[in-house]
């Protein structure tokens, strides 16, 4: 077996719209396609044996242990290690059950999908399942722990934490969108103008000055104690005589922490003696040089949660701990407690395991204890200094018991501090009585505190802690994502992509838009190149300027990566013809359909999915899309415009010259075509189709008919603004036409054209598309001698494994298939076979030079030009 790619899909994708997560493997079983399991001697014993917990695998025969079964009777290597990835990842803690394996048009190579939680995590889930399958085919010993703890820890490398997780889990159930910025917690909500950032507990609308603050302990007490608060005696210090004067003044027991410390770190509590707070003076210093000494406050740990000013959890927190049984030592209680099923790796579970570590060993020593030490019959022996959870600390809500005084005065601090999210530790006997009467004090304030504690508490009601941040970040009312518009479809997306951003900005929105020639806010380039993926898609949502959005969306993109967007407003397919066949297991148009219509899937449910009437493929999903459905069509007759009249349903149609929005039989002429530029004074109707697209999508989304009018009006095309889509370049004797069409569609569309112009000679310039199918490459010679007296034939700067001659070769098939006798030559270098046409140009002559790659061209013509006017004087 041999593994030919692996994909992450991170967005609706033609395997799932709803289960955005997805591995895609490839995989080629070679040899294996020959051995279904049930010729594999011993192979079900030896993964039953391997992987028991199978056996809750369903399959398709929707019973327990239905897997096994499929396993007995058999079944392909392929779909065994879709499960066995599933199960690996569920078993190290990420939870997996979505799977579909499919064999591709290549006998034996099959697409092995299956969903994931961690990325990095799913890739090695995917290699390492080829491997356990190797391993039980050929029956050696596999480490199957060794790979789940694997598992485990590239989950802890890269996951969000609990806190972070827990307000991205809460946004994702409101159907807010997010997206991670970096590989750390810094998480962006929503998109454009409308995002709200944060990181761990921190938010955007955080005070940095409140975090300065908090982080400085020695501040925060002092101005709690101006308002009032109750907190520990001491004093700072950065030496022993400073440490005993202060521990002169406030006496035994005491607490040192390092002033800018957190999680505990370089904290020691309960110091009785001169010889310890020596050792605990050195030890804070290794954090920060100045120290806080205090007054040991005796009780319990409590935190107290504040968000947006009010109060919305409370714990009491217990350090890891072992009660002893008189019979086993501390080593042993610590191993049967980190047995809790409750207890597990990282973050994994509602507690962490306990480790034995440094802090543990000084605690154990100053109890004359070791790991061998057997404790009483009910001893509680802690093994943490402090009651952090991720520690191994637990956790006991008290939320409903704190006394009415304690929770305005926890309301007081969260706005004397300045924090929008804020942590209150409080050292008291109980929170049911106030804090002046149980002898209680507050000890540290917390910007960024852990919400582990409160979701998961090990007793007590879980609090749902991350509802009140979005809450905050995104109150009643308040949107949380901008207007979004794909655009789709095999030819005329950039062209109304670029439409209908134009209309757009002119209504006075900043407009963010992808194209194949580069990612645009306004109309400023901010990367060049194809830009119609999912990362390009990811810049304009994630710009905080941004107010609307218009995303080309390519196949290239979608079947690479998945969509770079939850879900979209308005969805346009253009149209669905023959280009890039063949490749990635697109063989035919009804395959392409699905890769499309992904997009049109995408479309909230209020919105609505356009349609061009007379695509053929583009009409055979029309009643089966989840949104609202409007089409377009060059022709009003058109028997599904007809039909969407006598059903009342909006349609954009050309009639009688008009680009005209119909409802019913109802008409709202938007304007003439001809006064449209893009359309070439009427005379392309691929332009015109572009129109009737961008324009409806327009409407759909509520923009005005004359606002919708007069931006089409002032949309001019030219090498600049729609670069490779009809530039119409004059000379004094002559003109060239540069466009992008590379498959029969785009060379019928000029073809259409051409038949509009008048001219004495149409000389033509083409190449044929290294990617594309020898019955592409022919068709689109032999439209090229339907249209053309003379052709120039050149080469693409990139064959994609193909070669000149072979390429060359299926365009003379095509062009001697025209009917026409056609004369040609072959000048391999584009800009060579460019500046002989226009050495070659009589007066009148039309020179079309069609290209897969276009700016070499367009510079060269431009050079041209302006050697022109330099010669007549113009310049």
């Amino acid at each position: 077996m041999k593994i030919e790619k692996i994909q992450a899909l991170r967005g609706p994708n033609i395997w799932s719209i709803r289960r955005k997560k997805l591995i895609q493997m490839r995989l080629d079983l070679e040899e294996m396609e020959n051995f279904p399991t049930n010729k594999i001697e011993g192979f079900r014993e030896r993964i039953e044996n391997l992987l028991p917990s199978l056996i809750t695998h369903r399959c398709s025969e929707g019973t327990h242990g239905g897997f096994f079964h499929r396993i007995e009777t058999g079944t392909w290597m392929g779909h065994v290690i879709e499960h066995i990835a599933l199960e690996i990842q569920t078993l190290a803690g990420m939870d997996s059950g979505f799977g579909r394996t499919r064999e591709t048009k290549t006998p034996g190579v099959y697409n092995v999908v299956f969903d994931y939680i961690e990325e990095n995590a799913g890739i090695y889930a995917a290699e390492q399942a080829v491997e356990i399958a190797r391993a039980l085919i050929d029956g050696y010993e596999y480490d199957i722990n060794a790979c789940i703890q694997k598992l485990k820890e590239i989950r802890e490398r890269v996951r969000l934490g609990p806190s972070t997780g827990s307000i991205v889990e809460e946004a994702v159930s409101r159907k807010i969108p997010w997206i991670r910025l970096g590989s750390n917690s810094l998480v962006q909500l929503g998109y454009g103008v409308n995002q709200q950032r944060f990181q761990a507990t921190i938010t955007g609308n955080t005070s940095s000055i409140a975090v300065d603050i908090a982080c400085n302990k020695e501040l925060t007490k002092r101005m709690l104690n101006d308002a009032a608060i109750p907190v520990p005696t001491g004093d700072l210090v950065t030496n022993e005589e400073q440490l005993q004067s202060v521990i002169r003044k406030i006496g035994y027991p005491i607490v040192i922490k390092p002033l800018d410390g957190n999680h505990g770190k370089g904290s020691s509590i309960n110091v009785n003696d001169w010889e310890v707070a020596k050792i605990g003076l050195e030890h804070a210093q290794k954090y920060s040089n100045k120290v806080i000494v205090e007054k040991y406050i005796t009780g319990y740990d409590f935190r107290v949660l504040v968000i947006n000013n009010k109060m919305v959890a409370a714990a009491r927190r217990v350090p890891a701990h072992v009660v002893g049984d008189g019979e086993m030592n501390l080593q042993q209680l610590i191993n049967k407690e980190n047995q809790d099923p409750r207890r597990g790796y990282g973050h994994e579970n509602v507690l962490t395991e306990i480790a034995v570590d440094k802090d543990t060993t000084e605690l154990l020593d100053k109890l004359n204890y070791t790991l061998d030490t057997i404790p009483q019959k009910g001893e509680v022996v802690y093994l943490k200094s402090t009651a952090n959870l991720s520690t191994g600390g637990t956790s006991i809500d008290v939320t409903d018991m704190v006394h009415p005084e304690n929770i305005t005065m926890a309301e007081r601090i969260s706005k004397i501090i300045g924090l929008d999210v804020c942590g209150i530790d409080i050292m008291a006997e109980n929170l049911t009585q106030p804090l002046k009467e149980s002898g209680g004090a507050i000890i540290e304030v917390n910007a960024a505190p852990g919400f582990r504690m409160h979701l998961a508490p090990s007793e007590g009601l879980p609090r749902n802690v991350a509802a009140p941040v979005v809450d905050m970040l995104y109150p009643q009312g308040k949107p949380f994502t901008i207007p979004i518009i794909a655009v789709t479809g095999t030819n005329g997306k950039t062209t109304t992509t670029r439409l209908i951003s134009h209309i757009v900005k002119s209504n006075g929105y900043r407009v963010g838009f992808t194209t194949s020639d580069g990612i645009y806010i306004q109309n400023t380039m901010l990367t060049k190149g194809d830009t119609t993926g999912p990362v390009s898609a990811e810049f304009i949502l994630k710009d905080p300027t941004v107010e609307f959005a218009v995303l080309e969306t390519a196949r290239g993109g979608i079947l690479r990566s998945g969509l770079g967007f939850s879900q979209c407003d308005i969805g346009v397919l253009t149209n669905i013809k023959e280009d890039h066949l063949g490749l990635n297991d697109i063989h035919n148009l009804k395959d392409l359909t699905k890769v499309k219509r992904v997009v049109l899937d995408s479309v909230k449910k209020n919105g609505w999915s356009v349609l061009n009437a007379q695509d053929e493929y583009s009409m055979r999903i029309i009643n089966d899309l989840p949104s609202n459905v409007a089409i377009f069509s060059l022709d009003e007759n058109n028997e599904y415009i007809k039909k969407f009249a006598r059903e009342g349903k909006t349609t954009c149609v050309y009639e009688e010259g008009f680009v005209t929005i119909k409802k019913g039989d109802w008409k709202i002429r938007i304007g003439k075509a001809k006064d449209f530029p893009i359309t070439m004074e009427g005379k392309a109707k691929f332009m015109i189709d572009n129109v009737l697209a961008a324009s409806l999508a327009c409407y759909l989304q509520g923009f005005g008919i004359e606002d919708i009018s007069n931006s089409l009006r002032t949309f001019i095309p030219s090498a600049q603004l729609t670069p490779g889509r009809l530039n119409v370049f004059k000379f004094k004797n002559f003109k060239v036409l540069i466009d992008f069409a590379h498959n029969p569609a785009g060379y019928e569309a000029i073809e259409d054209y051409l038949k509009n112009v008048e001219s004495t000679k149409k000389i033509g310039i083409i190449s044929g598309v290294g990617d594309r199918r020898d019955e592409d490459i022919t068709l689109c010679g032999k439209i090229a001698g339907r249209m053309f007296d003379y052709i120039i034939i050149r080469n693409e700067k990139h064959l994609r494994g193909r070669k000149e001659e072979e390429i060359n070769g299926l365009i003379i098939d095509g062009i001697q298939q025209s009917g026409r006798d056609v004369s040609y030559e072959i000048i391999p270098k584009e800009i060579e076979a460019l500046k002989h046409a226009m050495s070659m140009a009589e007066e009148g002559t039309f020179i079309t030079a069609l290209s897969d790659v276009i700016s070499n061209a367009i510079d060269l013509v431009q050079e041209y030009q302006a050697r022109e006017l330099l010669e007549d004087g113009k310049v």
